[in-house]
């Protein structure tokens, strides 16, 4: 083969970067159905519906389940406060604690 005829490769290669940024800022959504009938009576159904997109699309799309949920969302869990309930009652265990010992057992602990 001379050098005038060398091969040459076009390739338009693709990060997973690059796909996980185009998939994010576009979204996806998988959809399906699982039926399950015995003797045409419905014994379950599944619906699955899968949204994969970044957050800002999802705002865009008017979907923002996670705020107001305390599971998700700090500002919804409110000032985390001491449990003085929970200190209360330790309180009162190490006090029984103490006056059922005696005292050369309560200078060991």
């Amino acid at each position: 083969m001379s050098d005038n005829k060398k091969l040459t490769h076009s390739t338009n290669s693709t990060t997973v970067a690059d796909l996980l940024e185009r998939l994010l800022d576009k979204g996806i959504v998988i959809s399906g159905d699982i039926r399950i009938r015995l003797v045409e009576v419905e014994l379950l159904t599944l619906e699955i519906r899968l949204l994969i997109c970044s957050v800002d699309k999802a705002l865009e799309m008017g979907l923002d389940w996670w705020t107001g949920n305390p599971a998700f969302d700090s500002k919804a869990r409110g000032p985390a406060l001491p449990n003085l309930e929970l200190e209360d009652r330790l309180k009162r265990l190490e006090d029984r604690l103490g006056a059922a010992l005696p005292v050369d057992e309560e200078k060991q602990i």
